[in-house]
């Protein structure tokens, strides 16, 4: 395959303040992208993915999923679909999206045979706030393309099991329940904003009303507390369980309790940008430009992060093509949502994050994954430098807005 699969040049641009601007005449010469050749390429993917995953009889084991490829390696590693496992979720989603692109229905089928295999999690007692990503990723992906009764049941079901993780004291969801002592109190972490699309889609869809105020409870508190006044976050805040007090704000994934961990900067754009969607409230749309910005300002050259903005070794460290995945699909919906310069501000970044990530840098031309250079937990030394399937997974929703 050419290994540079989109032929979009880079819009020109200039310094506006720390924020990058773009005019709309320059927004208007960019050559199109070639989505469909990008949608056939990753199908390909999936397709050799769907073979390597088989076993010598030809069967696919659904109770493992795709987790990881090793810097030099070319398949999958695969980890058992349990809740300790929060990437089971990814694949699944990643074959709906593929589905949803290409119309192949034996990836519709491999689609339903793994996302099956998240019910067990799902009918088990709640283990942390990942059951949203496990279940948002899978379930959520495959009702929009099918609108499956039997999915609507599960995604209701695993709603009311996440609330449960809910302190009215504090006003946030716990995030870790087995890392109460060894942060000291209720902990939440920003990756925690995702999940409360599950609450919100819910409330909408059958749910109890009670879970849209406790996802605007937890996206207010966080708000107050996970940020620092120039926009950027905590990974981690930390609260007393019974007052509800703010206690701290640190770092489990990034440098350093004052650093700005880029995927945790990423989650919190694309949490605040579902949490403006759902609530239409104006506050929420003034706050994510403000963490938009703050991350756009602290990008290199080729907007791909640094796994840290604050790591002192850059530019002699990892980059996370993950943070830049989330980001871009999370550009995509938020330039629909604000007035039209900053809309085009916006379109024209998620564009140039698109073209490195398909570019020879960071597109993978010879394993199953699509990406290379993801960073996945760098403080305890894991997947550093890898091929990790989220990023996938929210590469190839970015590609579906953008085709919208």
């Amino acid at each position: 395959m050419n290994k540079t699969i989109l032929s979009l040049s880079l819009i020109s641009i200039a310094a506006a303040g720390a924020v990058v601007a773009c005019t709309k005449a320059q927004a208007e010469e960019a050559p199109a992208i070639d989505i469909d050749r990008v949608f056939a390429d990753c199908h390909n993917k999936v397709s050799n993915s769907l073979e390597s995953l088989k076993d010598s009889a030809g069967a696919i084991n659904y109770m493992i999923a795709p987790r990881n490829i090793a810097p030099g390696q070319t398949t999958w590693h695969q980890r058992p679909v349990c809740a300790e496992e929060w990437c089971s979720g990814f694949w699944p989603g990643v074959l709906w999206m593929d589905y949803a692109a290409n119309g192949d229905k034996k990836v519709e089928r491999e689609a339903r045979a793994y996302t099956e295999s998240i019910k067990t999690i799902v009918d088990a007692p709640v283990f942390d706030h990942d059951l949203g990503f496990l279940v948002l990723c899978s379930y959520g992906k495959g009702y929009e393309c099918t609108q499956d009764p039997e999915y609507k049941k599960v995604m209701l079901n695993a709603a009311d099991s996440l609330a449960t993780l809910f302190n009215p004291q504090v006003g946030t969801l716990l995030s870790w329940p087995r890392n109460v002592e060894m942060f000291g109190g209720h902990n939440t972490i920003m990756d925690n904003m995702i999940n409360l699309e599950l609450l919100f889609w819910a409330a909408k869809n059958g749910g109890d009303q009670k879970l849209y105020d406790i996802a605007v409870s937890h996206a207010d508190t966080t708000m107050t507390y996970h940020f620092r006044p120039d926009g950027t976050c905590y990974h981690v805040a930390v609260y007393d369980p019974e007052s509800g007090a703010f206690k701290r704000g640190c770092t489990h994934q990034g440098y350093s309790d004052s650093s700005t961990w880029a995927r945790g900067q990423a989650w919190a754009i694309y949490g605040y940008t579902m949490v403006y969607r759902e609530t239409k409230d104006p506050k929420y749309l003034s706050f994510v430009k403000k963490v938009t910005d703050a991350y756009l300002s602290m990008l290199p050259d080729d907007k791909i992060p640094y796994w840290d903005f604050n790591d002192p070794t850059i530019p002699h460290c990892s980059k996370d093509v993950s943070a830049a995945c989330v980001v871009a699909s999370a550009l995509l919906e938020l330039k629909d949502y604000v007035g039209e310069t900053d809309s085009e501000r916006y379109d024209s970044e998620a564009k140039a994050m698109l073209t490195s990530l398909t570019s020879d840098d960071y597109w993978s031309a010879d394993s199953d994954s699509f990406l290379l250079h993801s960073t996945g937990h760098r403080p305890a030394g894991s997947e550093i430098d890898y091929s990790i399937v989220y990023a996938d997974y929210y590469f190839y929703e970015a590609m579906l807005r953008l085709k919208k």
